[in-house]
């Protein structure tokens, strides 16, 4: 029996930075250590660890936003041309934790849906104006908000026309870089059903960056441990986050726990 190809495949990648150091000297920093992971479609892959670990590199790597040092990206065993960014912006999407740096302000809904399909289609007008309302119904919005702005609405309602933006190309994976963090936990469990509804309407595969073991635990089959840009722990989010083996993985539990119980 052959194993299928995976949706992603991540190998040996990695991100060192070249900087000045004293007496016009370049030193080299590692943001990230060569690591290497697949995932398949309908399936979520979390990234965590703590500011400076390494999570954020490896989105940029991921969606093309930074050139990797070593490695190679493949997508349905093609490789992913470091540069080719029409590729990356049909097939990987990002959703950012602040919606509000993301949504021009000037632009309503409908236009800002519309940026992505004109660059990456030959739909028509009429086309692309159906595509978008039936987006935006998909994600629990309604059609006629294509004509509104991006300020009449709250911060729940930015990410959701945010995910619309996301699965509107109708991608293969979907990074989510802390895009749960800064909702309120109602408007993190709407969000976290409809994400996981979406991913099986559409086989999306999901990267999520997080702090939030809670949101992990809820919507990822396989934790990443990063640590310092290593990957310290890999494994079943219930295998990780139950029996974890790193004394860093048992460091992070325990704070996290530790934050729930003084809030009560």
């Amino acid at each position: 029996m052959t194993t299928p190809t995976a949706l992603l495949d991540v190998s040996e990648l990695s991100k060192v930075y070249k900087v000045r150091g004293q007496w016009f000297k370049r030193k080299e920093i590692t943001a990230l250590s060569p690591l290497s992971f697949s995932l398949q479609s309908y399936k979520t892959l979390a990234i965590v660890g703590e500011m400076g670990s390494g999570k954020s590199t490896l989105a940029k790597l991921l969606v093309g936003a930074e050139v990797p040092t070593t490695g190679k990206i493949k997508l349905n065993g093609q490789l992913l041309e470091p540069g080719n960014f029409k590729q990356r912006c049909q097939y990987v999407r990002m959703i950012f934790q602040d919606s509000s740096t993301t949504l021009n302000p000037a632009l309503t809904i409908g236009q800002l849906l519309d940026e992505p399909l004109k660059l990456n289609t030959n739909l028509n007008e009429l086309e692309r104006a159906q595509l978008i309302r039936t987006t935006l119904l998909k994600v629990g919005m309604l059609a006629e908000h294509m004509n509104f702005y991006p300020h009449m609405f709250s911060g729940g309602q930015k990410q959701r026309i945010s995910l619309a933006r996301a699965i509107i190309l109708s991608p293969q994976i979907v990074i989510l870089d802390e895009a749960l963090a800064a909702l309120d936990p109602s408007l993190r469990s709407q969000m976290i059903n409809l994400l996981l509804d979406l991913q099986q309407q559409m086989g999306l595969a999901f990267v999520l960056i997080s702090h939030n073991l809670g949101i992990v635990r809820h919507l990822s089959d396989e934790v990443m441990v990063l640590c310092d840009g290593k990957v310290v722990e890999y494994g079943t989010t219930a295998q990780v986050l139950k029996q974890p083996n790193h004394k860093y993985t048992k460091k992070l539990i325990m704070n996290q726990s530790a934050q729930m119980t003084g809030r009560r």
